[in-house]
């Protein structure tokens, strides 16, 4: 048998103006044989800069920096150098909306930032850590598109006027991880009244989701919110699940509701896919469809055999359109994915369902 050569190591840049968090995430991802540490810049100038000398496989941006802030380097950085690049963003409202927009700007994930008395914590999740910078590196870093402005007035919206005549009781249910807010970005404005109820849980901390949620809802043509707990699952809206908490379904396929409940995280997360998928399959039975997207690891996985179990229908996004084939990959390799389809395909895909195909 051949003896497979050893992979190089994942050549990191390393971007923030602060000196403690330029060492501190220096030791940390040091501490994995597959990452090497190739520079570290203290600014946007310096970091094109390093970026042009250095030639790194990834790079990990700073969004609050004197000059040049995080988000205004980025696009110049992927234009210069399309490489995949993850933010280091406070975990504030504010810090969830730009980070969002570097998202769709073309980011590939990004990083909750510590403050001085966290930095423990994030000691605590160095394997996050080093798992997030492996799966960029393995990531496809996706053409921009441009960031939704605050404020923007809603396109018309049928489901204003509730429109309610979707084939049967069908009920779609969507996990989605890295990649998944430029990929939901992209695709979900495109969707139109009547569609089927679409439940989204996407792997994001908790002021993210709201956040999320928000802006999603001004781009789309049907309503979409962060879920609450008692919240009625109804046709021509789209409901995401909050994040550090895990969203189930409850009732009768007439009557489904929402059930947000506590707990420890599923499958390595707090909202989870499986969790989400376990209770669609057991309310909707045959008429639950799970689609699986963009996402390392293997959460919805468990899910997607189960709603397979009770006659229930899968997809899962393709190789060639995920910025991390990892989730759906999982899934489809494991026979629990039906049929897999190109992300810009999913507003067809959801018109066919609505229509009971």
């Amino acid at each position: 048998m051949a003896r497979r050569e050893p992979q190089k190591p994942v050549r990191l840049l390393i971007v923030d103006d602060s000196a403690l968090m330029r060492k501190l995430l220096t030791d940390l991802l040091r501490l994995s044989p597959d990452i090497e540490v190739v520079g570290a810049a203290r600014n946007g100038s310096e970091a094109l800069e390093l970026a042009d000398a250095l030639a790194p496989d990834v790079v990990t941006l700073d969004i609050e920096m004197p000059g040049m802030s995080g988000l205004e380097v980025l696009p110049l950085l992927l234009k210069a150098h399309p490489i995949p690049v993850i933010m280091i963003s406070a975990l504030t409202q504010e810090g969830a909306e730009v980070t969002l927009s570097a998202l769709e700007l073309g980011a590939v994930d990004f990083l909750p930032k510590p403050d001085r008395y966290q930095v423990a914590q994030l000691k605590a999740s160095n394997d996050l850590l080093i798992s997030k910078v492996l799966s960029a590196a393995r990531s496809r870093v996706r053409s921009a598109t441009p960031p939704s402005p605050a404020g923007v007035a809603p396109r018309s919206r049928e489901a204003s006027s509730p429109v309610h005549d979707v084939s049967g009781t069908r009920c779609i249910l969507l996990g989605i991880s890295t990649g998944g807010p430029q990929a939901l970005g992209q695709v979900l404005p495109a969707l139109v009244p009547p569609i089927p109820p679409i439940l989204i849980v996407q792997h994001m901390p908790a002021n993210f989701t709201c956040v999320f949620a928000e802006r999603l809802n001004r781009q789309c043509a049907v309503p979409v919110k962060e879920a609450e707990h008692g919240d009625v699952v109804v046709p021509n809206a789209i409901l995401i699940a909050p994040g550090g908490r895990h969203l189930t379904l409850s009732g009768t396929p007439l009557q489904p509701r929402v059930a947000l409940t506590d707990g420890p995280p599923v499958s390595g997360h707090k909202p989870s896919v499986d969790m989400l998928f376990l209770s669609g399959a057991r309310v909707f039975q045959s008429d639950a469809v799970a689609i699986m997207m963009t996402g390392m690891g293997r959460d919805g996985v468990e899910g997607c055999h189960k709603i397979l179990e009770v006659g229930g229908s899968t997809f899962g996004q393709d190789e060639q359109t995920s910025v991390v084939y990892g989730m759906n990959k999982a899934a489809f390799q494991e026979g629990a994915i039906q049929t897999q389809f190109a992300l810009q395909d999913l507003p067809a895909l959801v018109r066919k369902i609505a229509r009971g195909g």
